[in-house]
């Protein structure tokens, strides 16, 4: 009795009984079953080629990949769920230990560096600050100083590289209420710190003072808060002389880092004109989908002159959305500052004086 031919359903060869090996049904030879599955390293079992899962050490089903293992987020490596790290308790981003070390390790990231915005403190108007220190060295060793200060207890800052800097770093908070910064966001400690490592920010050429403002706080809706901006527009090009003294900054350094847009005859024409601009590199900063910026300060590492100008901001954008534009037109510096709240606005109020942008309050 002839026996039937048996051959290898990839290749055609014919196979020998010893040589023919059996795999979902069909016959290969041991070749082209190589070429066509492969054993997963958990399970142990044979399965095609299209259903592995693999990196440079280790190949899996697709079964036990999904059950047990997920990957590095930053090398693509995979990782045994157990052994997977991450970043924060609600983050979905897993990291094999070595990038989870070099990212815990690396505390100046890079400029485009951006995490997921964190809301601190109660209200609605929230500002976001970016501090540039300089003269101290870019160094991560200094500012995982500043980052334990900080962030003890919340993740409220992080630093980032910035070109224009010499040897220094920029320090960007996440968004915070104006109380929030005063009471609870630890800037004294930062800042004394940062002057004990040696850090300049006024006395530099190179330092600003950063301040973002959600635009969802200057209007229920877009019309809104596109009016209010452009009050805010209006109020700071007709009392420029006031602000550049407030600044800090020359004014050759306002008109590379904070140029004015130029005074127009009222909130429209401001904000119109304003819109044809695509610079960042402007007084007020109106490029950002979610939030405007204030570019005009110098740099500081004075604590006082710090809360006066989170102070200044805030009483802005309060006569901007609460004032007409006709009655933005009529507000004059000096109107604006007796209308101040002093209770509310004691280091304002003091740096004003110092700065002899303010002769004292009727009482």
């Amino acid at each position: 009795m002839e026996h039937d031919i048996i051959v290898c359903c990839e290749c055609g060869e014919p196979l020998s009984h010893d040589e023919a090996l059996e795999f979902d049904g069909n016959t290969y030879c041991q070749h082209c079953l190589d070429e066509v599955t492969f054993i997963c390293d958990c399970c142990g079992e044979r399965e095609y080629l299209d259903d592995e899962v693999c990196d440079d050490r280790i190949s899996l089903c697709r079964r036990c990949y999904e059950r047990y293992y997920t990957r590095c987020e930053a090398c693509n490596r995979l990782i045994y769920n157990d052994d997977a790290c991450y970043l924060s308790d609600d983050d979905d981003y897993s990291y094999c230990y070595d990038c989870y070390n070099e990212r815990v390790g690396r505390s100046i990231r890079e400029y485009s560096y951006k995490p997921t915005p964190v809301f601190y403190g109660e209200g609605t108007r929230f500002m976001g600050v970016e501090l540039e220190v300089d003269e101290g060295g870019h160094s991560n060793d200094n500012a995982e100083e500043v980052f334990k200060i900080a962030n003890s207890e919340k993740e409220h800052l992080y630093i980032k590289s910035d070109g224009s800097i010499n040897s220094g770093f920029e320090i960007v908070t996440h968004p915070m209420s104006l109380d929030y910064h005063k009471n609870q966001m630890p800037w004294q400690a930062v800042m004394d710190r940062l002057i004990d490592m040696g850090y300049l920010s006024h006395k530099t050429s190179t330092c600003g003072l950063h301040v973002h403002v959600n635009r969802n706080s200057l209007g229920e809706n877009c019309t809104e808060q596109e009016n209010a901006v452009a009050r805010i527009l209006y109020f700071v090009e007709h009392n420029w002389d006031e602000m550049l003294r407030f600044s800090r900054r020359t004014e050759s350094a306002m008109q590379r880092w904070a140029a004015r847009y130029g005074t127009k005859g009222d909130p429209k024409e401001h904000i119109d004109n304003a819109k044809k601009d695509y610079s960042r590199y402007r007084c007020i900063n109106i490029q950002n989908y979610y939030t405007i910026e204030f570019r005009l300060f110098r740099g500081t590492l004075k604590y006082n002159t710090f809360v006066a100008t989170l102070e200044l901001v805030n009483e802005i954008c309060n006569v901007a959305v609460s004032l007409s534009d006709d009655e933005m037109t009529k507000l004059t510096w000096e109107k604006f500052i007796d209308g101040l709240d002093k209770e509310k606005n004691v280091e304002l109020i003091n740096y004003l004086g110092e700065r002899n942008l303010y002769n004292g309050m009727e009482e």
